[in-house]
């Protein structure tokens, strides 16, 4: 195909047997054997499997009985998201032979939708130890500069969207892994609800501040999957057991009237973010504004407070999860991991139980400042991708994050372009909402994508072959 469709245009053409999912699937798949070797985004291509599934669903489509909207979909999977007789390996070295019985409850749910499944995606090990040069695979590159860091930690589909080798992909987010490398690679994501999207079958890093969510190249597309992805299961402790919404209901509608709260201090003073930053989100803001929203100011407890709250709950729960390997296999995890883990087990029980009551008084403080408010908007990253080379080796404890937050208080955030700053690398804000108001994010992320131009923008790469003989 000479364009790369978002998943709403291609399951349209689908619709109107205008392009078959097998052609399609082997586009994606042509683009991944030209591309991948510059970008390491596959930690396990499978082609078999894709045509296959390709073929099941221009069965399907031939017969007038698609599935809908994702039906002959390519996508691909973070290798946290367990795949029944496929490799999972959670970018480890420990699960490097790891086959699981069954698939994870997202991978199935979007198996039924119909979805072509190409492969496993690379991540940060254990969704968390990254960018590591010392493991079985390296880390994805930045398409729009593969000398730059993609973000993480769902690394591998933040780098697959925005190049085209899958329509969208699923990630996880602990205190920004779907966010994160949205906005650095220049794509769509949204972490959630708490509880809206099953993790059963997904490697628990941080058992109480865990999501699962789509990653796409527009609101539109992550809104198509989400419907997919979303339901209760019983499987799942923490699965909100509620009707799931049309997320795309009010796709389309305008912003007119909605109340948006930006969180000024937590980039502009909390943890100063680059200039250009501040300027695309105040940019998009103003956008907003400009068609009908209401926009206000917002102040919550300094971001230091959310995040040194969320760090300790995320590092006590992840060295729980892990602390058998840690006293058996120490030297098998890469480095980064293995020295951010160790810090879980200098921590008491006192001060995780602290964490988990500053929490409580964050959430409260959150939903007093959301009320008479529909959502909130708050930057994602400090400023554009560093050179993967450069990534601080504890980048988490040197400055807040924007992103934990939410996962602290489960509140439902997405991820949308700004722009591009001075290196040529995407900027991005976060919209935040009140619990289980995904439909209006991604009514007011289409809203802004729609009335901007930086959805018509891909980064421009050249195939392997040619990129060697320069």
């Amino acid at each position: 195909m000479s364009t790369i469709p978002t998943i709403a245009e291609a399951a349209a053409q689908i619709a109107a047997k205008k392009i078959s999912p097998v052609e399609l699937t082997q586009s994606c798949l042509d683009r991944i054997e030209a591309l991948d070797p510059q970008l390491q985004t596959f930690l396990l291509l499978t082609p078999e499997r894709a045509m296959a599934d390709a073929r099941a669903a221009e069965s399907r489509v031939m017969r007038g009985e698609g599935l809908g909207p994702l039906d002959g979909i390519p996508i691909g999977h973070k290798d946290i998201y367990n795949t029944a007789g496929i490799r999972t390996t959670a970018h480890s070295r420990l699960l490097e032979d790891h086959v699981p019985n069954t698939d994870s409850t997202a991978v199935r749910k979007l198996a039924e939708a119909g979805t072509v499944m190409l492969g496993k995606l690379a991540t940060h090990e254990f969704a968390m130890g990254g960018p590591s040069f010392d493991l079985p695979w390296p880390p994805p590159r930045n398409p729009w500069n593969t000398e730059h860091f993609t973000g993480g930690s769902s690394s591998g589909t933040g780098a697959a969207v925005p190049a085209g080798l899958i329509l969208g992909g699923t990630g996880s987010d602990t205190g920004g892994s779907i966010r994160g490398p949205s906005t650095l690679c220049g794509l769509s994501g949204i972490k959630p609800t708490y509880g809206l999207v099953s993790r059963a079958g997904v490697q628990p890093l941080s058992y109480s501040l865990d999501h699962a969510g789509p990653m796409a190249w527009t609101a539109e597309d992550c809104a198509l999957m989400l419907q997919a992805m979303a339901g209760y299961d019983a499987t799942d402790p923490a699965s909100a057991d509620r009707p799931v919404e049309n997320f795309s209901a009010q796709i389309g509608q305008d912003v007119k009237g909605l109340r948006i709260g930006v969180i000024r201090h937590f980039h502009e003073s909390d943890s100063a973010a680059s200039d250009a930053t501040i300027a695309a989100l105040d940019a998009a803001v103003a956008e907003l504004q400009k068609q009908g929203a209401v926009v206000s100011e917002v102040t919550l407890s300094p971001l230091q407070d959310y995040a040194a709250c969320g760090w300790i709950i995320l590092l006590a729960e992840a060295f729980a999860v892990h602390e058998p390997w840690l006293k058996t296999d120490y030297n098998k995890y890469g480095a980064l991991l293995r020295e951010k883990l160790a810090i879980g087990g200098l921590l008491r029980g006192a001060d995780y139980v602290q964490a988990m009551r500053r929490r409580r008084i964050l959430c409260a403080e959150m939903v007093a400042a959301m009320e008479g408010l529909d959502m909130l908007v708050t930057a994602v990253q400090p400023g554009e991708a560093a050179r993967i080379t450069e990534v601080p080796r504890w980048a988490m404890l040197e400055k807040p994050s924007f992103t934990i937050p939410f996962n602290v208080t489960g509140l439902p955030a997405i991820s949308v372009c700004t722009g591009f700053g001075p290196g040529g690398l995407p900027l991005g804000m976060q919209i935040v909402g009140k619990p289980f108001s995904e439909a209006m994010l991604f009514r007011t992320a289409h809203a802004y994508e729609m009335a901007t131009p930086w959805r018509s923008n891909r980064p421009v790469l050249q195939p392997a072959a040619l990129a060697a003989a320069q």
